[in-house]
């Protein structure tokens, strides 16, 4: 995948408001949940599809609060990739938020 001009990136945050831009090579999001258990079903969904589309992103566990954080290394910066997992990620969250 190659890497997405500035420009293109802040088109994508647009479209992805719940995302932020972190050292202009990062997005980062963070997740609440009512109770443990939801948030740590949704951290499974969220591994077995970034293992799905070979796509891995740093997930953090703050009790009722995940953080995801992606970048593309290959790229050395934000791809297509990593917004269309940052979609995904926000539909499997509405799924589990409650």
């Amino acid at each position: 995948m190659e890497k997405l001009s500035e420009s293109a990136i802040q088109d994508k945050l647009t479209e992805n408001p719940n995302w932020k831009l972190i050292d202009g090579k990062w997005i980062i999001r963070k997740y609440r949940f009512q109770d443990y258990l939801n948030g740590i079903e949704f951290v499974q969904h969220v591994a077995q599809l970034s293992e799905k589309m070979n796509h891995h992103p740093f997930i953090s566990i703050d009790y009722k609060l995940i953080s995801i954080k992606m970048t593309s290394w290959r790229a050395r910066g934000l791809t297509e990739l990593d917004f269309t997992l940052a979609k995904r990620f926000d539909e499997l969250y509405l799924q589990h938020k409650n």
